[in-house]
């Protein structure tokens, strides 16, 4: 029998995965929520306590991903620290308003303009702003990813073995 406890744990599972394709949703904590709901709910005792911390670790580097996958993708393209705070607001703030679609024009638009206004190079700015968008776009994937072998793991330990 299903009890409410591994009902909760599911759903926050697979609310994260949804969550990893949408932006503002912290997929890799509510992995780690839907972990720690059930190995808490069933006195820590159903799944190992290994299991319990590779999947843990696993939702931990989701998060890590998603806080800061952007921010690498921008830097790793050239972009200064300013550059990249000032379009993670203007990102944010368009993705409230416009949605998905915001975030991305967002992105790239501010890291191209502060970078040209800054270096007056057209190359180098259109570089550091692509860079940026696939970054948010890898790690997006990367996060549906993880979220997703999270909840395999999850499944497999605790119905399989």
């Amino acid at each position: 029998m299903v009890d409410a406890v591994t009902v909760l744990a599911v759903a926050l599972l697979v609310g994260a995965i949804v969550g990893a394709a949408v932006p503002m949703v912290p997929s890799g904590l509510l992995s780690l929520a839907g972990l720690g709901v059930y190995w808490w709910g069933v006195g820590f005792a159903e799944v190992s306590v290994l299991t319990f911390i590779v999947l843990a670790v696993l939702a931990a580097i989701t998060a890590a991903i998603e806080f800061f996958g952007g921010s690498i993708a921008a830097r790793a393209g050239g972009a200064s620290w300013l550059t990249t705070a000032a379009a993670a607001v203007v990102g944010i703030v368009l993705m409230v308003v416009t949605g998905p679609l915001g975030l991305l024009v967002g992105l790239f638009g501010t890291v191209f303009a502060l970078e040209y206004v800054r270096d007056g190079e057209l190359e180098g700015s259109t570089r550091s702003a692509v860079y940026t968008t696939i970054g948010v776009l890898a790690s997006t994937a990367v996060q549906v990813l993880l979220t997703a072998s999270i909840l395999f793991g999850f499944v497999v330990a605790v119905f399989v073995l």
